[in-house]
């Protein structure tokens, strides 16, 4: 698949990164549920920040995300943004998240996180590899 510049006012670009978060302590707590309620997140988020989410996928105790993003944002920022509206949102919707393991107050996520660039040709190797993660049932 070949790929566009994307541009704003001041540049012409094409930033991909390849992401993945744990849950903290590495539970194995996600199912394909959560699975789709993240990657409606992540859309979102990756929507309101100029940013595309274009590949989703995980395990039961990790996701991966493959990010299209504008210059001006720091990976950082996008990062802390994805896992803690993610965090609300699936404390709000699953009990199970709530008191199960973390308790009221303990973050979701693990304070880490994996982000590479890439580009080119690597990206469909890199989709493949996002696609067949073994999604839980």
């Amino acid at each position: 698949m070949k790929y566009e510049l994307k541009s704003t006012r001041h540049a012409k670009y094409l930033l991909h990164a390849h992401i993945v978060f744990t849950p903290k302590y590495r539970k194995k707590v996600f199912t394909k549920e959560h699975l789709d309620l993240m990657k409606t997140v992540f859309e979102d988020i990756c929507k309101m920040n100029n940013a595309t989410l274009e590949e989703f996928d995980g395990e039961a105790d990790h996701v991966h995300l493959l990010v299209l993003y504008p210059p001006r944002i720091a990976l950082s920022v996008l990062v802390n943004s994805l896992k803690g509206v993610s965090s609300r949102r699936l404390r709000q919707n699953f009990d199970i998240f709530k008191k199960e393991y973390w308790g009221e107050n303990v973050a979701l996520w693990s304070r880490s996180y994996f982000v590479a660039s890439v580009g080119g040709a690597p990206i469909e190797i890199l989709k493949q590899y996002i696609e067949q993660q073994k999604t839980p049932d």
